[in-house]
């Protein structure tokens, strides 16, 4: 059942957290800003949403690397109800569909409640001064193979982000899979 992230929250502040990253290395979510912002996403390995726009994902981020945006992807999912979601398959995952960004494990599940993560995958656009502008979709692909002349709605946001320090007032909310929450004990 597709579930939907709310709409964009704009002024919103970023939240900083370190977390597990596949590379080995703990990072800081905030750390991985660039000058002109960040994009952090929520997203996991088993989510045919996820699955359906990762090499697309995975183009975005390098292109906002090179306009100053930095990118870092969080898995928040429980892992011992969803063994794919594993830190040891994201470790492959990573490796498979080749990501040029950070790909950090909230195994607390933390960060997705600080940032109020609804689905995966879940973007969240911030501008240089960590300021949320844009809570949308990557594109209209949904989960079906995209057409070359697809709008990309992350990418095109976060650009005019990055020369305007604004996102768009209009956006087309995410939807994906529903966060995995554990049970709570």
């Amino acid at each position: 059942m597709p579930t939907a992230a709310p709409v964009c929250d704009f002024g919103w502040k970023a939240v900083d957290f370190v977390l597990a990253g596949v590379d080995g290395q703990s990072r800081s979510i905030l750390g991985e800003a660039g000058p002109n912002g960040l994009v952090v996403a929520f997203i996991c390995n088993h989510c045919p949403y996820v699955k359906a726009v990762i090499g697309r994902m995975a183009r975005d981020a390098a292109d906002l690397r090179a306009i100053g945006v930095g990118f870092v992807a969080i898995n928040s999912n429980d892992a011992g109800a969803y063994p794919e979601d594993s830190f040891e398959n994201m470790k492959l995952f990573a490796e498979r569909h080749k990501l040029g960004f950070p790909y950090l494990h909230d195994e607390s599940q933390d960060a997705a409640r600080a940032y109020g993560a609804a689905c995966t995958p879940d973007f969240f656009g911030f501008n240089g001064k960590l300021e949320l502008q844009y809570r949308g979709r990557l594109d209209a692909s949904r989960k079906e193979e995209a057409a070359s002349d697809l709008k990309r709605d992350l990418y095109e946001a976060m650009r005019q982000v990055a020369e305007t320090g604004e996102g768009p007032r209009e956006q087309v909310v995410a939807i994906g899979c529903s966060i995995k929450w554990r049970d709570a004990a």
